[in-house]
């Protein structure tokens, strides 16, 4: 069973984690941590679109981030190779994260794919738009989708 987990450096979505390592325990499933990177939110798109210059400036921070994304997932993978859990680690560079997703699990033959809600509706889902909503109509796949709990609390 190959299991799609999908992050992106919060804490929120790392909360799906334990159910993700109980899938891939009870089936002997291989695990892929998979983290999208994004577009810094530093980055303005303007009427024009993005000038040749900020494509550059948005490649250049993308790349920045890309030992430090590498990290946090090695991070995440040791306890569970230390568990006896087949994983991978991925690093994406896509234009939309739920289409990322959706296209990583179809070219690869997941089975699974695991991901956090974090929790927009109304207004907030509007704007900030959901990963999780895309995923869960768009793959076709089984998605075990759970909304975090309130780290604030």
């Amino acid at each position: 069973m190959k299991i799609l987990v999908c992050l992106d450096g919060s804490k929120l979505a790392e909360q799906i984690l334990p159910y993700a390592t109980e899938q891939a325990l009870r089936f002997n499933g291989k695990l892929t941590l998979l983290r999208v990177t994004t577009m810094p939110s530093s980055a303005y798109v303007g009427a024009e679109g993005i000038s040749t210059g900020m494509v550059d400036i948005i490649e250049e921070e993308i790349r920045r981030q890309e030992p430090e994304i590498g990290a946090y997932l090695d991070g995440i993978a040791q306890p569970l190779l230390e568990k006896g859990i087949d994983l991978e680690c991925v690093i994406l560079r896509p234009s939309s994260a739920g289409a990322a997703i959706v296209d990583y699990a179809r070219d690869n033959s997941i089975n699974l794919i695991c991901i956090a809600t974090h929790g927009h509706s109304g207004l907030g889902r509007i704007i900030f738009g959901s990963v999780a909503d895309h995923v869960l109509r768009e793959s076709g796949l089984p998605v075990l989708l759970i909304k975090p709990k309130d780290l604030e609390r």
